[in-house]
């Protein structure tokens, strides 16, 4: 009988076969209908991955939290359940997958990130938005498992006003970003404006400026950090602290790059996309267990002091290098 651990390690070690087959073939005594029963058998879930990373997160108010949605891709599967048309980032438009809304806890710090809960977007089975996951992770952070972090990223696409609402309420601190055409009212006389129609001045760019946002109850500071290939990001917090500057605004909004880092290597190094399982079962237990396989690269890659892509790529390099000890094929001589 297939295991977790051993599905878990299959995915950590192989280089480019992640399918049931592939697994059955070199585990001994084993079939691809015993792998693929597992999938359809257990029931892994979010939860299991917060039993492994509870310990190891910094769990202080300092951090953060980062929730960000990333689509394994699945465009040439036909018959798997839960693949639908919808937008990848990382593809810059509509492609076939499956959605997942991730929940990342990170210390501030360059690597110490790791996810603490997620959610496959799936309405058509559940009902439940993305933005009803976000809540839903969000509020079980805070109020059930404690999470002490005050800080909470992500991007425009949840920069609802019910969603600030929620952050608001459960007293912590977003950053995120907002599209141009969002309205927001300076003074009670002005009215509503689109962000792109504010004019600003040096000493506003610096220090950001009080906004109401519309439907919003609360007041936010709002920053327009320019990059230096011109693109704008509206930022905006409800932290009003004056110590709160464009700086320390644009500082937390590039954090959210750390999710990014996160979506890049559970895709690369652990075969999320790589499962032609068809029942929905099946796929969402392949997916807990790539969180599982990434979760531990990254603690050996952490007690190593290596990159998590070092600790992968070595599992390759020590078989290259028994291969040139002692070759099993010999590259043929002339006659």
């Amino acid at each position: 009988m297939i295991t977790k651990q051993q599905y878990v390690e299959y995915l950590i070690s192989t280089p480019i076969n992640y399918t049931c087959t592939n697994l059955a073939e070199h585990l001994e005594g084993e079939s691809h209908d015993a792998v693929s029963d597992y999938l359809e058998r257990d029931k892994q879930t979010a939860r299991h991955l917060w039993e492994l990373v509870e310990g190891l997160i910094d769990n202080c108010p300092e951090a953060c939290m980062i929730i960000d949605d990333s689509v394994h891709n699945k465009q040439y599967s036909r018959s798997i359940e839960m693949v639908k048309l919808q937008y990848s980032g990382a593809v810059g438009g509509l492609v076939r997958g499956i959605g997942v809304v991730n929940l990342v806890h990170t210390n501030g710090e360059d690597g110490e990130h790791y996810p603490v809960d997620f959610r496959v977007y799936a309405k058509e089975a559940d009902g439940k938005t993305k933005n009803d996951h976000f809540q839903e992770m969000l509020i079980r952070a805070v109020i059930e498992r404690q999470i002490k972090a005050k800080r909470v990223l992500f991007d425009s696409w949840y920069a609802s006003w019910k969603n600030l609402k929620i952050v608001h309420r459960l007293g912590l601190m977003f950053y995120t970003t907002l599209k141009s055409n969002r309205l927001v009212s300076m003074s009670k006389e002005s009215g509503y404006i689109h962000l792109d129609e504010i004019t600003w001045t040096e000493e506003m760019l610096k220090n950001g400026i009080i906004v109401k946002l519309k439907k919003v109850p609360f007041k936010v500071k709002l920053f327009k950090v320019v990059a230096t290939n011109g693109d704008i990001d509206w930022v905006i917090t409800n932290d009003l602290d004056e110590t709160v500057i464009s700086q320390v605004a644009q500082e937390a909004n590039d954090l959210r790059w750390q999710v990014e880092e996160f979506h890049r290597e559970l895709k690369q190094l652990t075969g999320s996309e790589k499962c032609q399982c068809r029942k929905a079962r099946s796929q969402r237990n392949h997916l807990a267990c790539c969180y599982h396989a990434w979760l531990s690269l990254k603690v050996q890659a952490k007690a190593l002091d290596k990159t998590i892509y070092r600790v992968y790529t070595d599992l390759f390099s020590d078989y290259l290098r028994a291969e040139l000890r002692n070759p099993r094929i010999i590259a043929l001589q002339p006659i």
